[in-house]
């Protein structure tokens, strides 16, 4: 089982107005929030997985919790608070990138605390964080507590997911990607997150200082150009993305991370040991998979993941 770790909320997508009125916008609004997609995504690829995070009582959040009820994702790690739930205003650009303005001070997702953290068994085999959980506390130094406590022991996944509407300060951002790094075994990272994360140094620079702790491999997502892969043992290489008609990239990274957990976890590798001993095929292999299924999302609008036996039509 996998554990996901972080925020939990709706997107909320402006519609096109037809009416053309400026006093009325029509708004979609989706459950959501990077580590929220993850965790479904990995039941949607058959991977038995729970989210450990903050859920509102108020009417949205139930709402979220019915959305992980109906996906089988295990909710034994979710804690209920009332505070109300975290809400994204989302709008799309020309190349359907989202742009992100969050409402989430003092809500639900944020508020979780080191008194939180659950007694992991055995059959929790590996962890994932991302997005701006690490850095809006309380819930970020929690999840640092939660990292350092079981690097080592288990699986340890990373996916910085910069968002600077909720924490716009990037030097925070940058000190702690950095302390978290030293703890993961897996990491995934946009082109874009690296960019703002790398300060004035190269990209495979700071790739390759990452790689020099506990980290085996490192997947950038690089869009309409595929993924490049960094690994301690084999190199660098890149393979490239899956033609599709974009109807926006929504999800798309969350997928990209969900896959490469479902392929280590079909493929029995889903350990500490098993990302150290991977060959250059095997790595070749579960990028070649993640923008398979991240095209997927990519096909459609918002963040609908997709599920395993998709990613068996060609």
């Amino acid at each position: 089982m996998y554990l996901v770790c972080g925020e939990a909320l709706f997107d909320f997508f402006s519609d096109n107005d037809a009416s053309g009125l400026a006093s009325q916008v029509n708004f979609k609004a989706i459950a959501g929030g990077s580590p929220f997609n993850v965790a479904v995504g990995l039941r949607r690829l058959g991977v038995d997985a729970a989210l450990f995070a903050g859920l509102s009582t108020d009417y949205l959040g139930r709402r979220l919790l019915k959305v992980l009820q109906d996906e089988n994702v295990r909710t034994d790690y979710l804690l209920d608070c009332a505070a109300p739930t975290t809400l994204a205003m989302v709008a799309l650009g020309a190349n359907g990138s989202p742009q992100y303005s969050f409402r989430g001070e003092g809500c639900a997702d944020r508020q979780l605390k080191p008194e939180h953290l659950p007694t992991l068994g055995p059959e929790v085999r590996g962890l994932h964080f991302g997005s701006f959980s690490l850095v809006v506390q309380p819930i970020a130094d929690t999840l640092l507590a939660l990292v350092r406590r079981e690097s080592g022991q288990r699986l340890i996944s990373l996916d910085p997911n910069v968002r600077l509407n909720p924490q716009p300060d990037i030097e925070l951002w940058r000190s702690r990607i950095d302390s978290l790094v030293e703890h993961a075994d897996l990491i995934k990272v946009s082109d874009e997150d690296l960019h703002l994360l790398c300060l004035d140094q190269e990209p495979a620079q700071v790739i390759e200082g990452w790689l020099q702790h506990r980290c085996q491999v490192v997947f950038l997502t690089r869009g309409g150009d595929g993924a490049t892969v960094f690994s301690r043992a084999h190199g660098a290489w890149s393979v490239p993305a899956q033609p599709v008609q974009i109807a926006d990239t929504v999800g798309a990274g969350d997928t990209f991370q969900a896959a490469l957990i479902a392929w280590l976890t079909e493929q029995q590798l889903d350990s500490v040991e098993g990302v150290r001993q991977l060959s250059r095929q095997q790595i070749d292999d579960m990028a070649r998979f993640a923008v398979r299924a991240a095209a997927l999302t990519c096909g459609k609008t918002g963040p609908d993941l997709p599920y395993r036996h998709q990613l068996d039509i060609r």
